[in-house]
């Protein structure tokens, strides 16, 4: 299950966007809660690390520059009440959320709209829940999604965006996952060690079927895989 996991965080890195939520639940079944917080997170950075030596020729900065301030105070916000808040609460909330908002992209795309939010509410509110999720539970995925398919990025420059994003706020989070919330051990590092292959593998595939799927329908997958994984999260 925890190799499954791991080769379902690849492919999501590699450009499947949405998947992480069944690797975030699938390593939470293989170990306790908070142990598998520990194991991702390393993982996470290895994923990302690689992502952005891929897409970054891709990397359109002006929309990490308006998302990123927003969501390192949602990480903090997360760091501060994430241990205290009420889950099943905080869970109900974030579905509707992202129900709402693929509601609002749903009824964009079936008006034709060219347009996007500009106003700094739209990347205030979702980054500020991104970091709040990715800090409790690396469930940022399905808000980032919604961010950058609302901005109408094509599928490299999406996936380039989220990659260098991800790098940057994964990086931010380690410190307090090591030094105030203690997931990180010599032991969760050995764990990772062994789990490495399984990202390498998810990778190089994900890698393929990004090239191979056409512009609409990676935008269709993104839109429908976000809703799976919020219903997902409700019953997690």
């Amino acid at each position: 299950m925890a190799y499954t996991s791991i080769f379902l965080l690849g492919v999501s890195k590699a450009g499947l966007k949405g998947l992480s939520i069944f690797n975030v639940t699938l390593l939470a079944l293989a170990f306790s809660a908070k142990e598998s917080t520990g194991i991702l997170m390393p993982l996470l950075l290895v994923g990302d690390i690689i992502a952005v030596i891929y897409y970054n020729r891709h990397t359109q900065w002006k929309y990490i520059l308006q998302f990123l301030p927003w969501m390192i105070v949602g990480i903090l916000i997360g760091v501060l009440v994430g241990k205290d808040l009420p889950e099943r609460q905080f869970k109900i909330g974030m579905v509707f959320v992202i129900f709402l908002s693929l509601a609002i992209l749903l009824y964009w795309d079936r008006r034709k709209s060219k347009s996007v939010p500009k106003h700094w509410t739209f990347a205030g509110g979702v980054g500020i829940l991104a970091g709040i999720c990715t800090m409790i539970g690396n469930l940022a995925g399905a808000f980032s999604n919604i961010f950058f398919l609302a901005m109408r990025l094509p599928k490299n420059e999406f996936v380039g965006t989220a990659a260098w994003l991800f790098l940057i706020t994964n990086a931010f989070k380690l410190p307090f996952h090591i030094f105030i919330w203690k997931t990180i051990s010599w032991e969760s590092l050995i764990i990772d060690l062994k789990l490495l292959p399984a990202i390498f593998l998810g990778m190089f595939l994900g890698i393929r079927l990004v090239k191979i799927i056409q512009e609409k329908h990676y935008r269709r997958f993104i839109l429908i895989v976000t809703a799976i994984g919020a219903i997902a999260i409700l019953l997690r």
